[in-house]
């Protein structure tokens, strides 16, 4: 007679696992996880910045966390009034996860939107869209429409942001899978998709642009990445619609199934792509870059040497974050 045991029903076990942060199990459950805390003694909120929390999409609980450079007082009834006076540049932030995880809330995006509010300066919105797999793309592309058609409305009447922000001065950006969505967001509005509020431009971190055939960047890419193959691969598995892979125009705007970029809204504004050396996906942003230029768009590409995928995001308080920083700052003037 068999043991009982073995006819016990074997329990769940782990078939995908993501940074720890993700995990789905043999039986379908998804399990998610609280990224780790702030380097202890990081001193990265120092009070020039205030935020709070909104929600712009009760449908599907989804959330914003809004940056402004807090207003210094003791300085004098004019400059004081000077000050309130200047509207700041708005960035429109989506955080960085391969689709799968990522949130404003976790402390290194917070810390670099802190840095973003009170460095470029600017009025941040750091958005957060549904996730994958429970929400399958394109479903982060929509909420990121949904995220922008939601922000005139805040920039103009909003007793956060109205008075603060300058609606003719917004730039849409995004580290990793949320640069992705911020071309998608290029591809959609252009700079007057958006009114009243006018679309300066776009920055895109370190894009998440994929294909089937394998770059040379790709194939370099050692298993000790960040981004390595097999876990960019278990993103696209999590993430593509069913039947797809990573030629999906979500991913790879310049794949077998994309459409001409070239009808697409002529005036995208300026467009900043960060490139990093040691990145899986080096070689598909610098031909992004190159074959956007070539379709008339205003691109400036900048390559950093040494860093690997989306540094600025996960070292958000490093030499080469500041860098990023300042050329931002410059690409938004």
């Amino acid at each position: 007679m068999k043991d009982r045991a073995s006819r016990q029903p074997s329990l769940p076990y782990v078939v995908e696992d993501c940074l720890g942060l993700l995990q789905v199990l043999s039986d379908g459950t998804v399990l998610r996880f609280s990224p780790p805390p702030f380097p202890a003694g990081a001193a990265y909120d120092d009070g020039r910045v205030e935020w709070q929390d909104a929600v712009y999409d009760a449908g599907n609980n989804l959330g914003v966390r809004m940056y402004r450079p807090t207003t210094r007082s003791g300085a004098g009834a004019a400059a004081e009034h000077t000050k309130k006076k200047k509207l700041l540049p708005v960035l429109v932030y989506f955080p960085g996860g391969g689709f799968c995880f990522g949130s404003y809330s976790y402390p290194k995006n917070h810390a670099l939107c802190l840095r973003f509010a009170a460095e470029l300066p600017a009025v941040v919105c750091s958005f957060d869209h549904r996730l994958v797999p429970e929400h399958r793309l394109p479903a982060a592309f929509e909420d990121a429409m949904a995220a922008l058609l939601w922000l005139p409305g805040q920039v103009l009447r909003s007793p956060w942001l109205a008075g603060r922000a300058d609606p003719g001065r917004v730039f849409v950006s995004g580290t990793s899978s949320g640069a992705c969505i911020a071309h998608q967001m290029a591809a959609r509005f252009g700079t007057a998709g958006l009114r009243p509020l006018e679309i300066a431009g776009y920055i895109l971190l370190m894009p998440y642009f994929l294909s089937e055939e394998a770059t040379p960047s790709e194939l370099s890419t050692p298993e000790t990445a960040l981004l390595s193959r097999e876990r960019s691969d278990r993103y696209v598995r999590l993430a593509m619609p069913a039947g797809w892979n990573k030629d999906h125009p979500l991913v790879n705007p310049f794949g077998p199934y994309s459409s001409s970029l070239a009808p697409a809204p002529a005036d995208v504004g300026r467009v900043l792509v960060v490139a990093a050396e040691c990145d899986l996906v080096r070689d598909k942003n610098l031909e992004y870059a190159q074959r956007m230029k070539a379709l008339g768009k205003d691109v400036r590409l900048a390559l950093f040497p040494g860093q690997e995928h989306a540094f600025c995001a996960n070292k958000p308080l490093s030499a080469a974050a500041d860098e990023v920083i300042r050329l931002m700052k410059r690409f938004i003037i």
